[in-house]
């Protein structure tokens, strides 16, 4: 779907991620253990480009489903786990949140921005690595965290960005326009500015790994 459709059929925002999905509530079994309420962040940016409009931007936007719960509008609707769960991009970072056990976590955050995986970005990981990834909850929860930014980061401020993020490391942004990378492995906004109930999400097409 071309960005000037998407515009036209979606005058609300739209929306994820990482970020992260989802599920109805009650699958988070660690309600808040690990990935504490959503840290402050202190955001360096410039005055590069930003995208012409408030609107989800890139390329992926074009898989969103046009209508229903997991459409631009449909998704904006939802705390950001939920939301999550009815884009069909983000279905396998759906599942690992369910298994990280941060579901209402995320769903209860207010403000908080996910950099969030698509299907394809999990794909990159060697099957036995995320396997082993998968089956470690307090890894797994690691490096989800490191995801997800405790306030909501407007797209102009991605140009030249460093973010706290609930895993307690920091992530950096760099880019303009409508082009922009996220973290040292330089992740690239696939769809970015997606907006949910409480969250900003920017689906990115590598999985961030926390520094060590």
């Amino acid at each position: 779907m071309k960005r000037t459709r998407i515009a036209a059929g979606v005058l609300s925002a739209a929306a994820l991620t990482v970020g992260l999905t989802a599920c109805s509530g009650g699958d988070d079994g660690d309600s808040g253990g690990g990935a504490a309420s959503p840290s402050s962040a202190a955001p360096s940016s410039s005055a590069a480009a930003a995208p012409a409009s408030d609107q989800p931007f890139g390329a992926a936007c074009s898989t969103v489903p046009a209508s229903g719960k997991g459409s631009f509008s449909g998704m904006a609707t939802d705390p950001v786990a939920t939301a999550a769960s009815n884009n069909p991009a983000l279905s396998t970072l759906v599942s690992a949140v369910k298994e990280a056990g941060l579901v209402d976590t995320l769903n209860s955050a207010q403000d908080i921005t996910v950099f969030a995986p698509t299907n394809d970005a999990f794909k990159k990981i060697p099957k036995g690595t995320l396997d082993k990834v998968m089956a470690d909850k307090k890894m797994l929860k690691s490096i989800l965290t490191y995801h997800v930014v405790g306030q909501k980061v407007a797209p102009s401020a991605l140009a030249s960005g460093s973010f706290k993020t609930l895993q307690g490391g920091t992530v950096t942004t760099s880019g303009s326009g409508e082009s922009f990378t996220v973290g040292t492995d330089k992740a690239n906004v696939v769809c970015g500015n997606v907006q949910t109930a409480n969250a900003t999400v920017y689906l990115i097409d590598s999985v961030l790994m926390p520094p060590k």
